[in-house]
C-alpha cells in the first residue's frame, strides 16, 4: 500500500556543483524537495521506490547501491542509490535517478531500503498505471519518490522553444499533483506531453496507479519555470 509520495523535478542543475554560479536560482526548489522527502520519512515506509524517466518504451530496474555519476556534466561527483549494498559500483543510473540519489544523500536518507525504476518516456499510460499498482503491492508500507519535469516549452529560450500549450499543461499538472488527483494524472495526453517534452508524464502516471485506493492528500510545495522548463514539487500523504 502506498503511504506517501514525493514528486520532484529532475534537472541536474539541482546539484549546486553543476549549476555553479546559477545555483541560488534553484535554492527554493531544493528546499521544497527536502521538505517533500521529510514527508516520506515521516510516513515510516518499509520500502522507498524511486521512479524516473528514461529513454525508450519500457522499464528498467536499479537495485539499492546502484551508482551514478555527474561527470558527464563536467563535475567529479558520484552518487549511490541508498546504501552501497554490494551492487555493481559502475556508474549506471540514468540522470533522473542520479538526481534522486543526490537528493537522498543530501537529506541523509536511512529510513527504508531504496530501489529504482526507470520508466520509458513513451511508455503507454495503461502500463504506467499497472506498474504503479505493482509497486504499491511490494510492501505493506511503500513510499514513492517520483522524478520528472513538466514542459520544456515555457519561453522562447526554453529547450523546446515557446509553445502556448505549455503553461496550461503545467498548470493542470501542478493542480493534479497538489490535489493528489490520480485520475487527472492518468488522463494526461501522452502525445501532448511528448510534444511539450514533459519528462514527468510517465512517472506521474506510475504514481497515479500506485495511489489507487490509498486515499492520500496532496500539497503543492513549489511550481516555477526558471529556465523555461516547468519544475514542480509536491507531497502526498
Amino acid at each position: 500500500m502506498l503511504v506517501a509520495a514525493a514528486a520532484c523535478p529532475c534537472p541536474p542543475l539541482l546539484v549546486p556543483e553543476i549549476a555553479a554560479g546559477a545555483a541560488p536560482e534553484l535554492a527554493a526548489a531544493r528546499d521544497a524537495c527536502t521538505d517533500a522527502l521529510g514527508v516520506l520519512a515521516a510516513a515510516r515506509p518499509g520500502r522507498l521506490v524511486v521512479v524516473g524517466p528514461v529513454d525508450g518504451a519500457g522499464t528498467e530496474s536499479y537495485p539499492e547501491g546502484a551508482a551514478g555519476s555527474f561527470r558527464g556534466f563536467g563535475v567529479d561527483l558520484d552518487v549511490r542509490l541508498g546504501v552501497a549494498g554490494g551492487a555493481d559500483p559502475r556508474p549506471r543510473l540514468p540522470y533522473a535517478l542520479a538526481v534522486a540519489a543526490w537528493l537522498l544523500e543530501r537529506t541523509e536518507w536511512s529510513d527504508a531500503p531504496v530501489e529504482g525504476i526507470g520508466v520509458g518516456q513513451s511508455y503507454p499510460s495503461e502500463l504506467c498505471a499497472r506498474t504503479g499498482r505493482d509497486i504499491g503491492a511490494l510492501d505493506e508500507r511503500v513510499a514513492l519518490l517520483v522524478m520528472g519535469d513538466a514542459s520544456a516549452c515555457r519561453t522562447l529560450k526554453a529547450p523546446g522553444y515557446l509553445d502556448e500549450r505549455a503553461a496550461p499543461f503545467d498548470a493542470e499538472v501542478a493542480r493534479a499533483l497538489g490535489a493528489a488527483d490520480g485520475a487527472a494524472l492518468t488522463a494526461l495526453d501522452t502525445g501532448l506531453a511528448h510534444e511539450l517534452k514533459a519528462s514527468g508524464r510517465a512517472p506521474w502516471q506510475v504514481l497515479a496507479g500506485a495511489a489507487e485506493g490509498a486515499d492520500l492528500g496532496g500539497s503543492l510545495l513549489y511550481e516555477d519555470a526558471p529556465y523555461g522548463v516547468g519544475y514542480i514539487v509536491a507531497s502526498w500523504s
